[in-house]
């Protein structure tokens, strides 16, 4: 016979540190069986993600080096919604300021980041994509816009080599284009 999954409690909470709107917390759980653990877990804003698409069909990638992997990745416009900010419009600037594209923007769901996160991201289509502007990056981003064809944007989703995979499978399953 199959027990039933309970909430946890949480015991406590300490920040460990903070810095560049990114943070970790200790959080320490009650379990159901009266033991005590211990998590890390993420404290970060929710973020934004888009599958742009261009008229041609083009997929509209930033290329730049992620410091986790530490490499170069090809991955979807995106960042994080700023305060007094709907996430519609960090979209558009986020993805107008990384590569100079404009479309229409379209919120199709959120998702979880990961299980030992609270964040959810906002996954959205850009379709239309015109390029409007030249590029307006924050200090330290250091972007290249790439243009992959679909199958070239298929081939990289299943290679794993990006983040924000689920966004561009959810993407490309709204449009209709799997």
């Amino acid at each position: 016979m199959h027990t039933p999954i309970n909430e946890w409690e949480e015991i406590s909470r300490e920040t460990l540190v903070e810095k560049y709107g990114r943070g970790m917390e200790r959080v320490v759980f009650r379990l159901p069986d009266g033991s005590e653990r211990e998590f890390y877990i993420k404290k970060e804003g929710d973020p934004i993600c888009a599958l742009a698409i261009t008229s041609e069909k083009e997929v509209i990638l930033a290329k730049q080096f992620r410091p986790g992997p530490k490499k170069v990745l090809l991955e979807l416009p995106g960042g994080c919604i700023e305060k007094e900010e709907s996430p519609e419009h960090a979209m558009e600037r986020e993805l107008l300021e990384e590569t100079g594209y404009k479309g229409n923007i379209t919120l199709i769901t959120r998702a979880y980041e990961d299980g030992y996160s609270p964040r959810r991201r906002y996954c959205f289509v850009a379709t239309e994509c015109e390029k409007v502007a030249e590029q307006n990056l924050d200090d330290g981003e250091d972007i290249e816009v790439a243009l992959l064809s679909l199958d070239e944007f298929r081939n990289l989703l299943r290679s794993g080599e990006m983040t924000d995979v689920e966004v561009g499978y959810l993407g490309l399953d709204y449009l209709g284009l799997l």
